[in-house]
This record gives C-alpha cells, sequence and structure tokens, in this order.
C-alpha cells in the first residue's frame, strides 16, 4: 500500500512516501478500516521529533485521526459491517497505545485496529469532517463543556484560537451562547476568527493581552465581581500564564489542556487566592465527546474548520504549513 512512513527522528525529511509498504494483517479482533481522511494535529511533530520517554519502532506510519470504510473484519469481530463508514479513536483504551505513534496509524490507504477502537459515521457528516475531530475537537469538548461547563452568562478569552483546540473551543463557546475574545498573531487570524463568530480579537500584545481584557470588561475587583472574564482558556503556558490569571475575574476559572510554549511557566500564585481563582485541567477526550461532536454536525450546529486538503504525496507540505503556523484550522490528508 502507499504510505507516509517515518524511518527515525528528525525534520520534516524524516517523513518518505513509498508505494509498496505491506498492507496490514487483519487479525482475529481486528478491523481493517480503508483510509478516506486523515488530519494532522502537532502530536504527529512531536512523534517525528521524538518525545521523551516514548519509544517507537520505525518505520512508523503517524496520523492520529482516521475515518474511512471498513474493509476487512477479524473472526471475533462482530456488530459491524465492511463498507461501513467508522471514525477511529486512536486511543486503544483497553490493550494501550495510540493510533499514529505506538500504531500505525492513517497516513496510509489502510489502517488496522481494534474493533472497540471504531465510533460509527452518522449519515450527513463527511470523512474529512470526522477525521478533523478527535485530537483537537474531541480535547476541545471535554475541556470546554465537560470541564469547563461553558454557558451563556460566560465570557471567555481564548489564547491560539486559530489552530484546531482553538477553532474548537472557539465553535463550542459560541454554540453555548458564550461572548468570545480570541487572541491571535495576525490581522487576518483575527478577521476569520470573527466571521466563526468571536465577539471580540486581539493580538498577544507583547503577552499583556491581559490590558485588552481591562479595556473591554474593566480591571478584575479584588473584593467585587466586576471586571475581566470569566473564563481563559489556555493551553500554550510559558509568559502567557500570568497574562492570563491577571484577566479573570474574582472566581473565574483557567482551563488547560497542554503547554506548547513551555510546561514550567513562572506564576504568581497571589491571583489566585485573592481573586478565588479556580485551575482546571483537561486531558485528550473520551468517547462520547467524539460522537457527541459528530452529532453536531449531523444536526448543523457545528461545522469543522478545514483549512486544506491534501493528497497523500503532499503530507510533508501539510506538516510543514503545520509547524510554520500557516494554518487556521485543521489540514486533511485523503490518501
Amino acid at each position: 500500500m502507499r504510505a507516509i512512513i517515518l524511518n527515525g527522528h528528525g525534520g520534516v525529511d524524516a517523513l518518505g512516501y513509498v508505494e509498496n509498504f505491506p498492507d496490514p494483517e487483519c487479525g482475529k479482533d481486528d478491523v481493517v478500516v480503508r483510509v478516506k481522511s486523515t488530519s494532522l494535529n502537532y502530536h504527529d511533530i512531536f512523534t517525528r521529533n521524538g518525545m521523551p520517554g516514548i519509544k517507537i519502532s520505525m518505520p512508523m506510519i503517524c496520523g492520529l485521526d482516521v475515518a474511512g470504510e471498513i474493509a476487512e473484519i477479524g473472526a471475533n469481530v462482530s456488530g459491524w459491517k465492511i463498507g461501513e463508514r467508522v471514525l477511529i479513536d486512536p486511543r486503544n483504551r483497553v490493550e494501550g497505545g495510540l493510533v499514529g505513534e505506538t500504531i500505525h496509524g492513517g497516513l496510509a490507504e489502510y489502517c488496522r485496529v481494534k474493533e472497540h477502537q471504531l465510533v460509527a459515521i452518522p449519515d450527513g457528516v463527511s470523512f474529512d469532517q470526522a477525521s478533523s475531530l478527535p485530537v483537537a475537537y474531541g480535547t476541545a469538548h471535554r475541556m470546554m463543556m465537560t470541564i469547563g461547563q461553558v454557558t451563556n452568562d460566560d465570557k471567555i478569552l481564548i489564547l491560539g484560537a486559530s489552530g484546531g483546540v482553538g477553532t474548537g473551543a472557539l465553535l463550542l463557546a459560541k454554540m453555548a451562547g458564550a461572548e468570545v475574545v480570541v487572541c491571535a498573531s495576525s490581522d487576518s487570524k483575527m478577521e476569520k476568527l470573527k466571521s466563526l463568530g468571536a465577539d471580540h480579537a486581539m493580538t498577544y500584545m507583547n503577552n499583556e493581552f491581559h490590558k485588552g481584557v481591562y479595556e473591554l470588561y474593566g480591571k478584575p475587583g479584588r473584593r467585587g465581581f466586576e471586571g475581566g472574564v470569566t473564563m481563559v482558556v489556555n493551553f500554550t503556558g510559558g509568559d502567557t500564564w500570568v497574562p492570563s490569571l491577571r484577566s479573570l475575574k474574582r472566581g473565574g476559572r483557567l482551563l488547560t489542556c497542554g503547554a506548547t510554549a513551555g510546561f514550567d511557566p513562572k506564576t504568581d500564585i497571589r491571583f489566585i487566592w485573592t481573586f478565588e481563582l479556580k485551575l482546571l485541567g483537561s486531558n485528550s477526550w473520551e468517547r462520547d465527546d467524539l460522537e457527541q461532536l459528530m452529532n453536531y454536525i449531523r444536526d448543523g450546529k457545528m461545522e469543522p474548520v478545514i483549512d486544506k486538503k491534501l493528497p497523500l504525496t503532499e503530507t510533508r507540505e501539510g506538516i510543514r504549513l503545520l509547524e510554520e503556523r500557516e494554518v487556521f484550522g485543521k489540514v486533511v490528508i485523503n490518501p
């Protein structure tokens, strides 16, 4: 089969295109999926570069978010049929492992997974829409809806709003009726975010974006509940951490699901006790997050943001666009 393979850790050249990679063999508890769409994530870059503590057998096929049709079913598998449209949950919650990292992923014509990793794609949801969901939108859904419990009373600041998780967080917040402020790195991205429903947009202002929040809502009060936003979504960490704390009103909550700019930021715990802030962590997604997201799409409540659709042969270009932050939303690969 045709595939993009990782032969060793390194830069973009570590990913190679081959036309004769062995087809996956379907074990008795396995299902082989004919891949129709795979979306790229920063996790693919982390896997390519190498992550401390995670040993990967080479060659490896990356690509966590995979949607397609069932092509082969193992002898012990029941309840599924050939040709059925499915989304793969990349987390193997029984045997362990992650599709696209320690298990061959979706940057190929076929992908083999366990039966329990299949999620049926409803009518009205395309392969590209489905493959956009797990890592980015699944993470955003758990963070915003399950952990954050967003309501129409919230005023929310979202950092990194132009990426997959960020656009997902924005769409979910607006679906809940919240007022949303987004931070982005360019005027063009800010305009695109406004077109998705953002009420206000601003740059990072040399990591003094809390001043922009004060201009919109006033400075948070120490004794009352005026000023600031009720929620900050921060999965960047680094130098954005303290300004995020400074942006929150008394009783506000800071949500995090990652730390792309640094996991050990300087902090100032005086803001936490003075303003009675709540720090809420959210880790990846659950199966029901994926099912609920596909229901939103089916019912016309949400549309995943897809920036580029590329053939398998242009996967390295898709990775480059993602790595150099030239993407707004998701990049999808169609093998």
